[in-house]
């Protein structure tokens, strides 16, 4: 029987066993300010490969987007623009920060935030934006840096799917005021959990780092409110032999991309991930759209595809603005989110992570064409 192909898989070797094996050795697990000698290299690794002046290292990439925000010190009327297809987690975090998450329209060719939308969502209550980097391919950030200064407003990138991705030149994580990252198990790499924030802003970088632990600008000095965002020894060992081998999983996942794509080019049925002219994806995950489907056909053929042991997967099937919670904690003035509706009802993600072989993907190419044909 042949074995399933994941939607995503973790790619460790001896390296990384060797990594972990130290640290225990070491008997260093943790630093009660939360920069034990491995978190420090990793953040400074990080830092250079993003190219940046400080990275801060803490316990998840939610950790991450709810500190860079607590660093903002929202006020209770204050409003935080973003994308309502990704993950809860960015509107989380907005709440726990004590904002109002406010959903805009998303750009129906990358799914990523629409600047107009952006625009018509402003109010004199905006204090951030929030773009994300939906399946690793880059928000349009040019224009949206361009509004954000024009008003006084902060940027914090959502980079959680995106190490690695181009804009324009610039790594993403670089752009914004912030940029905020996940080293989850799904992500291009991984330190099981885990996150980091890049900024050249070295006030925020400092407000980061005491939030990270508590607030404390020094031992048991507790300046502002913060939380137990320190990040291990142990995972900041990982992140480091990650890091490193980042850029040969990047070039599998574009290669893997690429076929894909030509596998499944001439499927009128299709609309497949597009990747703008300076614009570089990181291919987090690969997302097509079935063509005026709704989402009880998406979901037939995303079942099918399982059926024949190739874990396809919908990111994501609820927009947050239609998810309970999101519905009912704050007067969400109800918005034009039509493309974000439609798009949520039709999109479903495909295999292409490094361990997925070429005979894979013609496999999976094979087998969702057959599934096509039928309905």
């Amino acid at each position: 029987m042949r074995e399933t192909i994941k939607i995503n898989d973790v790619c460790f070797d001896k390296e990384e066993f060797k990594a972990v094996e130290e640290v225990l050795k070491s008997g260093i697990l943790t630093d009660k300010n939360g920069m034990g000698p491995k978190v420090l290299e990793f953040e400074r690794s990080f830092a250079s490969y993003i190219g940046v002046k400080y990275a801060i290292a803490v316990s998840s990439g939610t950790a991450a987007l709810h500190a860079a925000l607590m660093a903002l010190d929202l006020k209770p009327k204050d409003e935080v623009i973003l994308p309502s297809l990704t993950f809860p987690a960015a509107a989380e975090a907005v709440v726990l920060a004590g904002g109002t998450p406010v959903f805009a329209d998303i750009n129906e060719n990358t799914y990523c935030i629409d600047v107009e939308s952006i625009e018509d969502s402003i109010t004199k209550n905006t204090k951030a934006i929030i773009p994300v980097h939906l399946y690793g391919l880059p928000a349009d950030m040019d224009p949206i840096m361009e509004l954000a200064e024009s008003k006084d407003i902060v940027v914090i990138e959502d980079a959680a799917q995106a190490h690695g991705a181009l804009y324009k030149g610039r790594k993403v994580g670089s752009i914004g005021d912030m940029g905020c990252f996940s080293f989850y198990a799904t992500k291009n790499m991984t330190t099981g959990e885990g996150g980091m924030i890049t900024t050249n802003n070295k006030e925020y970088a400092e407000i980061l780092r005491a939030i990270r632990n508590h607030g404390e600008s020094r031992t048991n000095w507790n300046t502002r409110l913060g939380h137990n965002y320190r990040m291990s020894e142990i995972q900041a060992a990982l992140g480091i032999v990650q890091l490193k081998k980042l850029p040969d999983f990047l070039e599998k996942r574009r290669r893997n991309a690429k076929k894909l794509t030509e596998e499944l080019n001439d499927v009128d049925k299709l609309i497949l991930p597009k990747e703008p002219e300076g614009f570089t994806h990181a291919w987090n995950l690969y997302t097509v759209r079935v063509k005026g489907a709704n989402a009880t056909k998406r979901n037939k053929i995303v079942a099918k595809l399982k059926e024949k042991g190739i874990n396809a997967a919908v990111y994501y099937e609820t927009p947050t603005h239609l998810l309970p919670f999101y519905m009912n904690i704050h007067n969400n003035v109800k918005k034009d989110l039509s493309i974000t509706e439609k798009v949520s009802h039709q999109i479903f993600s495909l295999p292409i992570h490094p361990k997925v072989s070429f005979e894979d993907i013609e496999y999976i190419s094979k087998n969702l064409k057959k599934i096509l044909g039928r309905m």
